[in-house]
């Protein structure tokens, strides 16, 4: 009767992510550990926080957040669109846990090596410092907007198809309380009535 209610038995689950983004990072991993303990086809896809909030006003620190974010997912989208999503696989995990399991912070670095691992042309790292994959990213990006909403942002989850920001988590829920979160964000987000559940954090960002 439950899985009546919330769709079918076996989801495809897509993640809208950007690699920069430490909350879209314990997202993907939830959805990961989701994935390894019930049947899922997971996939991820680029959204861009740098397009979002281009032409937003911004604190100093967000907007140089924001202004270095233009590199990781400019290779993620040239990865799309050269190699097909089965490209970011492998990509976007190796990025994740360098930015964020590692803190490692120098891009020029860090996308060679993440590339190397993912098994991908080391080349592709120089479109970090172009705007060859920007037309692929904005529309990627655009695509999860329009899902979504436009005020809305970085982690975007749509299951089958139903879409919904979020969540967002401080850390990554495991076993038994992965499925729990699952099943409680599929079944709430199809409630088409449905538009907010929100609390203030209170603690640190873990990515254990």
């Amino acid at each position: 009767m439950e899985d009546t209610l919330v769709g079918p038995p076996h989801p495809t689950v897509t993640a809208f992510v950007d690699p920069s983004c430490p909350f879209a990072w314990i997202t993907s991993r939830w959805l990961m550990e989701v994935a390894r303990l019930r049947p899922i086809t997971l996939r991820f896809e680029v959204m861009s926080l740098a397009v979002i909030n281009e032409h937003r006003e911004l604190e100093p620190w967000y907007r140089e957040f924001n202004d270095r974010a233009w590199g990781p997912a400019r290779v993620c989208a040239a990865a799309v669109a050269r190699h097909g999503h089965e490209a970011l696989t492998t990509l976007y995990p190796a990025l994740g846990r360098r930015i964020h399991d590692e803190g490692d912070k120098d891009f020029d670095s860090v996308i060679p090596a993440a590339l190397a691992e993912a098994g991908l042309p080391g080349d592709l790292s120089q479109v970090a410092h172009t705007t060859d994959a920007d037309d692929h990213m904005r529309a990627s990006t655009a695509r999860a907007r329009q899902l979504v909403g436009e005020d809305l942002g970085v982690p975007t989850v749509v299951v089958d198809d139903v879409a919904f920001f979020g969540p967002v988590l401080s850390r990554i829920p495991r076993g038994d309380e992965a499925l729990r979160v699952f099943e409680g964000a599929r079944l709430l987000a199809g409630c088409r009535a449905f538009t907010e559940l929100k609390r203030a954090r209170t603690d640190d960002l873990s990515f254990a």
